[in-house]
């Protein structure tokens, strides 16, 4: 194929083959690769064209099964369908399947990006893998409706009387009963104790305008401790998952007394809270953040541990010009990753451990290539289903200095 020729609207039939990163499968016709949306590795299906901008490849969605894998199942939402709501991956598989192809992403990304190959094994969270979503930003529609937008488009799906099966029950009843201004987005949270709280952002001459309707702080349980904090800012979703990680960071990071260690992107100082109960006060941590809300919310939480330092800063600002010597290391930094010089202005602060936070394996797995360069290897990795129904996976990694994880355990 010489010219590029739209396929958009298109449809054809196609085996397809494995998952890919972004919750979708990978096919191939007549010499292009297919992302296909609401199939399954190995089944048979007939394909629609939806977006085709590029030579080598385009995107579709399976329109008609004609051989279906035997754990496929009817999605639990209506609109988990074709030119429907695009929050959702996986609600065509049953449950253990969408592990072990979020598992076999995890894998593929660490081998292609990282040179690493290991087995992937994707733990569930408790209780179900619906009604577990806490936190949802909703976009209204040119009606005045509250919904979720279509899968890449600005098309906003009304959720109207379907509501959402994998956010917590109850949440969002007032909000899709009442009429909103167009264009404007609506941020909800159920938080720890039962509270739902309500936020309206609008654009005014250009800038978001932020107006809070009900609630405003945030109560939370984890690691032990009660937290407070802005009920929209940086917090796990998934209701069990704050608790899952820091037993994980701990077990990791296995901070001994008098430790210094760090706690970087630490948004309300969970992990830090972790830390600081290992180093004890003959240790310390330092605690940085680039949100100062935030920060300002973790210096509150944690006033009971005076040897927490916090940095309301940039972290690769931070890291310039700190002089401490972390023995351990913990970073939970956002989706895109930490990146390379911070990746490097940690290890050549040469800690004994390094845990990582990531969700996203992509970029996990490029961060981890960079480690590896300067002398750090991948010596455990868990990951969790923190986001059932969709493609995400929420990965916990230890990384150790290369002679470390040579010498026999």
């Amino acid at each position: 194929m010489t010219e590029h020729e739209d396929w958009t609207g298109r449809r054809f039939e196609v085996e397809v083959g494995p998952v890919a990163h972004g919750g979708h499968c990978v096919a191939r016709h007549e010499g292009r690769v297919v992302f296909v949306r609401h199939a399954l590795p190995g089944e048979r299906v007939v394909v629609e064209v939806t977006e085709d901008r590029h030579k080598s490849y385009c995107r579709a969605d399976a329109v008609d099964i004609r051989q279906p894998d035997e754990r496929r199942v009817q999605p639990p939402c209506p609109l988990a369908v074709p030119g429907g709501c695009g929050g959702c991956d996986w609600q065509h598989a049953d449950p253990s399947l969408q592990r072990e192809l979020k598992a076999a992403v995890v894998a593929e990304q660490l081998h292609r990006l990282a040179g690493i190959d290991t087995d992937v094994v994707v733990e569930p969270l408790e209780p179900t893998p619906l009604e577990w979503r806490s936190r949802v930003r909703l976009a209204v529609g040119r009606n005045g409706k509250a919904g979720l937008r279509a899968h890449r488009s600005h098309q906003v799906v009304p959720l109207d009387g379907n509501g959402c099966p994998i956010v917590v029950p109850g949440m969002l009843d007032d909000v899709l009963t009442r009429t909103w201004r167009p264009r404007a987005e609506v941020e909800v949270t159920a938080d720890g104790a039962g509270q739902v709280h309500v936020q309206v952002i609008e654009q005014v001459r250009g800038r978001p305008r932020r107006k809070q309707l009900s609630g405003g702080r945030a109560r939370e349980h984890a690691a032990g401790r009660d937290w407070q904090l802005s009920a929209h800012g940086f917090w796990q979703a998934h209701p069990a998952a704050a608790d899952t990680y820091a037993r994980v960071v701990a077990e990791y990071a296995k901070a001994e007394p008098g430790a210094q260690a760090w706690d970087l992107y630490a948004g309300v100082g969970l992990f830090a809270s972790v830390l600081a109960e290992q180093v004890g006060r003959t240790g310390g941590v330092l605690a940085v953040e680039s949100s100062r809300s935030a920060a300002a919310d973790g210096e509150r939480n944690l006033a009971d541990l005076p040897h927490v330092r916090w940095r309301a800063e940039r972290v690769e600002r931070a890291l310039q010009n700190e002089t401490s010597e972390p023995n351990v290391v913990v970073l939970d930094p956002p989706r895109k990753g930490a990146g390379i010089p911070v990746v490097r202005a940690i290890a050549e602060r040469r800690p004994q451990r390094v845990v990582y936070v990531a969700c996203d394996p992509a970029a996990l797995a490029r961060d981890v290539a960079t480690f590896a360069e300067s002398g750090y290897q991948l010596a455990e990795l868990r990951a969790f289903d923190a986001f059932p129904m969709t493609s995400h996976t929420e990965c916990v990694a230890l990384l150790e200095p290369a002679d470390v994880c040579a010498r026999p355990r």
